[in-house]
């Protein structure tokens, strides 16, 4: 069962996401909460599979509930996927740093959303390569994380290359194929990598791919 936060200001948002979900056998909605506050306590409360989070609300928006969900060990467990309308890709990314694991636009079709959240849930991140591209050519030309050297070195070649593809939006029978590897090979070099990297998820893996250098902006 796929255990799952809805933090959103509006209602009808909430309830009409709610309405969905609640006809699926293999998802539960836990909780609801109208801002970024009352969201992260009920994060603690419920401890949820998935949390989808609003990015602008009250009290607290969804990028600092983002930021403080990732930073509690106790919520490690847990993906934030974030719940924005088109034209804040510069909040999205933000959320991306801060730890989100992906995220959905609102206007999202009910098969696709469901999808999604089952993705999410498997710990795959939400970022189809036209929006990766997107993101990446507008808010990262130069590398802004410190230490990048030192991170990198400990990664195999094989484990680069699959951070490569990673970035690059494939998913794992995706870089299995191109690596000519099992899907179950490919899974354990990204794990592996974002071990090394202390990345949180796949889409952390992504950020930090193009921080550090190791993927160009135009490089694909």
């Amino acid at each position: 069962m796929i255990r799952v936060l809805l933090v959103d200001d509006q209602p009808l948002i909430r309830s009409g996401f709610r309405a969905l979900l609640d006809l699926e056998d293999d998802i539960e909605v836990v909780a609801e909460a109208g801002d970024g506050q009352e969201g992260l306590a009920l994060a603690k409360e419920h401890v949820p599979d998935i949390a989808l989070i609003d990015i602008q609300m009250p009290v607290l928006d969804g990028i600092e509930a983002t930021r403080r969900i990732a930073a509690d060990p106790a919520l490690a467990g847990m993906h934030v996927v974030i719940l924005t309308n088109y034209g804040f890709d510069e909040y999205v990314f933000n959320a991306l740093r801060a730890g989100a694991a992906g995220f959905l636009v609102k206007d999202i079709v009910p098969e696709d959303f469901l999808h999604a959240v089952r993705v999410a849930a498997r710990g795959d991140a939400l970022l189809a390569p036209s929006i990766t591209r997107k993101l990446i050519d507008r808010y990262v030309t130069q590398p802004l994380h410190t230490g990048a050297d030192t991170m990198l070195t400990e990664l195999t070649n094989r484990e680069r290359e699959a951070v490569v593809l990673v970035a690059q939006g494939l998913s794992n029978d995706e870089i299995a194929d191109h690596m000519v590897i099992s899907p179950m090979t490919a899974k354990t070099h990204i794990n592996r990598a974002m071990t090394k990297l202390q990345a949180r998820d796949r889409a952390q893996l992504v950020v930090l791919a193009y921080e550090t250098g190791l993927v160009a902006p135009h490089s694909r």
